[in-house]
């Protein structure tokens, strides 16, 4: 959640950089935040463009840097789905 204390609030709005998932979810939900001022406040038009970001970012994430790494981590320990084995 992006609910943490006010000191960390200010250190980050100050610009340094989050130190925990708390603080990333923050400075995440500050940049989305004052995309919506800027275009005028809450629409639902606004509201889809940020939830179509932030799925896409996830997704892209995801493909360049999570499946690969999951990839490889299944090369050296195996794999857990036994239902892609083959039939036999």
């Amino acid at each position: 959640m992006p609910y943490i204390p006010q000191e960390d609030r200010d250190r980050l709005e100050s610009g340094a950089p989050p130190g925990t998932p708390g603080e990333l979810n923050y400075a995440v939900t500050r940049i989305v935040d004052e995309y919506l001022v800027r275009k005028g406040g809450i629409r639902y038009a606004r509201l889809n463009e940020v939830v179509g970001v932030l799925e896409c970012a996830k997704l892209e994430f995801y493909r360049r840097l999570a499946g690969p790494y999951e990839d490889e981590k299944r090369s050296e320990s195996g794999d857990v789905y036994r239902s892609l084995e083959p039939e036999g």
